[in-house]
C-alpha cells in the first residue's frame, strides 16, 4: 500500500502498511473524510512523520486525539499553527516549560520547532471526526502508534519517551527503559494539571540532561 510518509519512516514501517488492519483503516479513514467533516487536514495526516525524520528522533511526546475543533490540528500532537489561540493543555506546557528551564512562554502554539529538533509530536490516533473526541478510536491506528513505539524502542537507543496521563502510559508498555529513558506524569490537560499531576514534573530539563549525557545536544523548548 502506498503512503506518502517519510522515506526513512516508509522503510521501518513497510510491513506495517501492508497488514490488513492497516488497509482497513485506511479504507476507514477514505470514507470518513469524504462523507464529514474529519481533522487534521488530509495532507497533514503524517506530518509528525514528516517534520521528524525516523534517523532524527530524540524525544517522543505522545498525545492521544488531534484537536477536533476548526483550525487547530496540524499533524503534531499539542500543536497549533500560528496565529490560532494556544489550547488549555499547551498553555500548561509552556509554563511548565518556564518554571522549569525559564524559557520565555512563546506567543505562537505551533510546535514545529520542536519537531526540526528531533521531537516526535505523536497522537495516539491520527484523525478525529469534527467536535467529536474520540471518533476514530479502536479503528487501526492504536495499532499502528504502538509499532511505532515499539520500532523506535527496538532500533534506537538512548531516546526519551514523555507520557503524559493514563493512556500514554499503558501504550509505554512496550518500550525498553534499560536502553531509553521513561518520563511519565499526569496529562496537562487542566483537570489533572489543577489536580496537582502536571506542574513539578520537571520533564523538560530531564530529558535534556539525559540527552546531554548520551551525547546528544538538547532541546530548545
Amino acid at each position: 500500500m502506498q503512503v506518502t510518509i517519510e522515506p526513512g519512516w516508509k522503510a521501518i514501517l513497510k510491513d506495517e502498511f501492508e497488514k490488513p488492519y492497516f488497509k482497513n483503516l485506511v479504507e476507514f479513514v477514505k470514507s470518513e473524510y469524504t462523507s464529514t467533516k474529519c481533522f487534521p487536514p488530509g495532507k497533514q495526516i503524517f506530518s509528525a512523520f514528516n517534520h521528524t525524520p525516523f534517523e532524527d528522533v530524540k524525544v517522543l511526546i505522545l498525545g492521544q486525539d488531534p484537536y477536533h475543533g476548526p483550525g487547530q490540528a496540524n499533524g503534531l500532537c499539542f500543536s497549533v499553527a500560528d496565529r490560532v489561540a494556544i489550547p488549555p493543555s499547551l498553555k500548561n506546557i509552556f509554563e511548565e516549560i518556564w518554571t522549569d528551564l525559564g524559557t520565555p512562554i512563546p506567543n505562537s502554539g505551533n510546535l514545529e520547532r520542536w519537531a526540526k529538533q528531533g521531537v516526535l509530536l505523536l497522537n495516539s490516533t491520527l484523525t478525529v471526526r469534527a467536535h467529536q473526541a474520540g471518533s476514530h478510536h479502536n479503528k487501526g491506528w492504536e495499532q499502528f502508534t504502538d509499532a511505532v513505539i515499539e520500532k523506535l524502542s527496538d532500533e534506537k537507543n538512548g531516546l526519551v519517551f514523555m507520557l503524559w496521563g493514563g493512556p500514554a502510559k499503558k501504550k509505554g508498555a512496550k518500550i525498553n527503559a534499560s536502553k531509553h529513558k521513561i518520563l511519565e506524569s499526569g496529562h496537562p490537560s487542566p483537570l489533572a494539571a489543577n489536580r496537582g499531576y502536571w506542574f513539578g514534573n520537571k520533564h523538560f530539563s530531564k530529558a535534556n540532561e539525559y540527552l546531554e549525557e548520551n551525547g546528544k545536544k538538547p532541546i530548545e523548548w
